[in-house]
């Protein structure tokens, strides 16, 4: 599956005591099960090594043990559960639908196959992995990081979309590697980016403006000095 629902709001109120990096984790595990649409297996440094952070097997097994439900099939989780079966039922439907409609007298194809999946349309439903995926018009990176704010995503997109850059998973991958760089987190440093109009962010981009800024204030308060000097003489 390609695509599944993303409730902002659930998701925060479940998560909001995690810190950066369990958080990161705990994304990618959600992202790993519904690609793969079976449960994980009881190793915690093979599913590590799958969401690009075999460095912290302990970080993933915690989050099993909160998250996940531990079965004879493996590692669990309800609410992915829930959301594949929800759409599996959604695609017999269409499976239905299809063979009635090929079975209708008069049919140009009468001997072809109902169709196998659905169509994703405007009503965001899942895409499985018999499927292309779904892209939004302009290839925009869909789900807001949750450690993101509102108006500071906003005011980003907002940039990527006037110089016709999507924002990609690998962009975001980028930028997050860079604010680390920097000290800053992934909000602070998009919210750089709004501010200075940039599509993208490098920690030596910052340094480098952050050092100008310094010095432009520091020769304005030398001007503001020698005027005030020069009228006390």
């Amino acid at each position: 599956m390609h695509y599944y629902p993303f409730h902002v709001g659930d998701y925060q109120a479940h998560t909001a005591h995690l810190t950066n990096t369990e958080d990161l984790a705990y994304r990618r595990m959600l992202d790993l099960y519904y690609l793969t649409e079976k449960p994980f297996p009881d190793d915690p440094l093979w599913i590590a090594r799958r969401i690009r952070m075999g460095s912290d097997p302990d970080i993933v097994q915690a989050l099993l043990v909160e998250f996940f439900e531990k079965t004879d099939e493996g590692w669990r989780s309800k609410r992915c559960d829930k959301e594949l079966s929800s759409f599996q039922a959604m695609k017999q439907g269409g499976r239905k639908g299809a063979a009635k409609r090929w079975a209708k007298p008069g049919h140009s194809h009468p001997n072809a196959h109902p169709i196998d999946t659905l169509i994703a349309t405007n009503n965001q439903q899942p895409i499985t992995n018999n499927q292309e995926p779904k892209k939004s018009p302009k290839g925009l990176y869909i789900f807001k990081p949750p450690q993101v704010d509102d108006d500071v995503w906003q005011a980003f997109q907002a940039i990527r979309k006037a110089k016709r850059s999507p924002i990609t998973q690998i962009a975001m991958d980028g930028i997050e590697r860079e604010a680390v760089k920097a000290g800053l987190s992934i909000n602070d440093a998009l919210k750089v980016c709004a501010e200075r109009g940039w599509q993208g962010f490098k920690a030596d981009w910052y340094s480098e403006a952050s050092v100008n800024k310094q010095i432009a204030l520091e020769e304005r308060n030398r001007a503001i000095a020698m005027e005030w000097a020069r009228s006390k003489a």
